[in-house]
This record gives C-alpha cells, sequence and structure tokens, in this order.
C-alpha cells in the first residue's frame, strides 16, 4: 500500500458547486476509483493566510500497477466527464509537474 498526497487550489466563486458536486459524486466515478485499487479517498478544504481555498486530496493505493491503474481512469469516459465538471472549479499550482493538475506532495511522516 501507498499514500498519495496532493494540492489544488479552489476557485472562490466555484467553492459551493465543488462541495455540492462532492456531496453526490456519481455512482460509476466511486465504482472506478475502486476498481483503480483506491482506497481511503479524502478531499479537504482550507483558506490558507493568502486567503485562497485550497483542497488537498489523500489515497491509499493497494495495486500492483499504480501507473496502468492511473491510465484505466484516464481513459474512462464517465471519470473524464467527472473531470470535465469539476475541472473548471480548480486552479492549478503554477509549480506542479508537467503532468499533473494536483500537484503532488511528499510524505514525510506516518504512523498506523
Amino acid at each position: 500500500m501507498k499514500r498519495y498526497g496532493s494540492v489544488i487550489e479552489l476557485k472562490e466563486d466555484q467553492k459551493d458547486k465543488y462541495i455540492a458536486l462532492h456531496a453526490d459524486v456519481w455512482p460509476e466515478v466511486k465504482a472506478k476509483i475502486i476498481q483503480s485499487n483506491i482506497v481511503n479517498y479524502s478531499i479537504f478544504m482550507r483558506r490558507l493566510p493568502d486567503k485562497k481555498l485550497y483542497l488537498f486530496s489523500y489515497f491509499e493505493y493497494v495495486g500492483n500497477d499504480y501507473e496502468k491503474d492511473m491510465q484505466g481512469m484516464a481513459e474512462d469516459p464517465l471519470t473524464l466527464k467527472w473531470w470535465d465538471v469539476c475541472k473548471p472549479c480548480h486552479k492549478p499550482l503554477e509549480d506542479r509537474g508537467e503532468e499533473e493538475w494536483w500537484a503532488s506532495t511528499e510524505e514525510i511522516f506516518h504512523m498506523d
């Protein structure tokens, strides 16, 4: 099992929409997340001292081929539609990786 965390800015005028979307995530999208060996998936929101809203996502990957599972999600038509609905709510960080939408974070501590 490997833990993943990432961060992205949430556009202020999209806050209510984003919260509403995630209060009723499409069942097919949830099923694809599970099928992709992702468990304990959470998204947190926080306003930081710069007055901007940020989202922090956390999940655990329990599969054996992360790249293959993520590619499967990226090719799933309903997941792509979900992302198309959610992406206008985001403002990606400028220093994210070239292939990233949400910026990866580095785990520096964990305790079970």
